[in-house]
């Protein structure tokens, strides 16, 4: 199922997957990824975080984080547990954003990812994103898609 952040019961377990699944594949120095990692419960506050769980009161097989800037959804973050990976859990919660942002308005959507992480770059393609273009500064490819 997927269902909305609950901050008590999901941050930490946010926070903690951040670490051990985003960060490592982050180019940044060790001084900007603790800016980021502070900025984090602000960014959350900010955007809109539905999770995935095999039943409601579970903790979260992953989670998706996004904002929406008028006609454009960003794809903030998205992380799913290795073992829950391979079984269409970020399909699910790409799709449950992607018709949240529709119903708002939204025409197309954007997604940054690490140089690094192949995997995440494989995901998005395969989904419909197109690469727009690299950023050297950060080591990050820049993908839309038309909603």
């Amino acid at each position: 199922m997927i269902r909305y952040r609950r901050p008590k019961q999901d941050d930490a377990f946010i926070m903690r997957f951040i670490d051990s699944q985003l960060v490592p594949l982050s180019h940044l120095n060790p001084v900007q990824l603790e800016a980021v990692r502070k900025d984090i419960p602000k960014r959350l506050a900010r955007g809109i975080t539905l999770v995935a769980c095999q039943r409601y009161e579970d903790n979260p097989l992953g989670f998706v984080h996004f904002f929406l800037h008028g006609e454009l959804l960003y794809i903030d973050m998205l992380a799913v547990t290795p073992e829950s990976q391979r079984k269409r859990w970020g399909n699910t919660l790409m799709v449950h954003a992607e018709k949240f942002a529709v119903s708002r308005g939204c025409k197309r959507s954007k997604v940054m990812v690490d140089a690094g992480n192949a995997n995440g770059l494989s995901f998005y393609k395969k989904l419909g994103y197109v690469t727009v273009r690299f950023h050297t500064q950060n080591q990050c490819h820049e993908l839309e898609k038309t909603l």
